[in-house]
């Protein structure tokens, strides 16, 4: 899987991504992760794959001055984000298949939309599931399949048609985890057989098809794909495939709910 593929974003794309995406989608989402951890104060908090850190500071919200959370991301232009916008949190790089802290070290771990771009995800959830502590609990975001979100669907088919299949399947990358099957076996790889899948009702909402054309291709990894003819000419064409996402007052709102895999770690004994 190349870079772009798996999210690896240009520094310029993280600016873009956290001004406007973590505002369209990741923040809603970030909001449930975190209610869906059942996060206490005082706890010890992984966010990995934290990208500009949006779970990382609502965890941090959570758990209060006498808990902690830790940042860690391999991608260093979203982690300079993350270190500008929230300075007190702790940001580590590095990559999720070899995280740097000891065993049995978090309360919990999260991870929001990033197994499906990790080089070997069953290595990375047993690191994952290495430093939770007995009793402590994981909770992964992942997208559901891009079928259960229509205006994604369309977008990907306008996508394929001007740009071709590399950037389509660039685009289709955060909804591969969407197959229950797929997703199930990277656990049981890892050694977990057995986890929970809730659907999250998430929608995705921009103040404008332009808004929503720029923070896609400029924010997310069709940023190395498409110049700025090539974006004039998609975000030109976008507005008739498209029409049919976009409200009277010229928002746009859809659906595209995620995946919560749960897994809790058995306490010793």
């Amino acid at each position: 899987m190349s870079d772009t593929v798996r999210g690896q974003v240009t520094p310029e794309a993280a600016e873009v991504y956290d001004d406007f995406f973590v505002r369209a989608y990741f923040g809603e989402c970030a909001e449930k992760l975190v209610a869906a951890a059942e996060l206490r104060e005082g706890q010890r908090v992984l966010d990995v794959a934290c990208g500009t850190g949006v779970v990382s500071r609502t965890a941090a919200a959570q758990v209060g001055p006498s808990g902690s959370v830790v940042g860690y991301d391999l991608n260093d232009g979203m982690l300079e984000v993350a270190r500008r916008v929230a300075p007190k949190i702790e940001w580590r790089q590095g990559p999720a298949e070899k995280l740097p802290f000891e065993d049995a070290s978090f309360d919990r771990v999260l991870c929001q939309f990033a197994l499906m771009f990790f080089e070997d995800g069953p290595r990375a959830v047993a690191e994952m599931a290495r430093v939770l502590r007995p009793g402590g609990r994981l909770v992964i975001a992942v997208g559901d399949s891009i079928d259960t979100a229509p205006s994604y669907v369309a977008l990907t088919g306008l996508l394929d048609r001007l740009f071709g299949q590399v950037a389509g399947d660039a685009y289709r990358a955060p909804f591969l985890l969407g197959d229950r099957a797929l997703l199930a076996s990277i656990f049981r790889d890892a050694g977990i057989p057995d986890i929970e899948v809730q659907v999250a009702p998430v929608t995705s909402r921009y103040p404008s098809i332009e808004q929503w054309l720029y923070t896609d291709a400029r924010g997310w990894t069709l940023a190395a794909l498409i110049d700025d003819a090539g974006y004039e000419r998609l975000l030109a064409e976008a507005k008739v495939a498209l029409a049919e996402f976009v409200k009277e007052d010229g928002t746009v709102a859809s659906p595209a709910p995620a995946l919560f895999v749960h897994y809790t770690k058995p306490s010793k004994g």
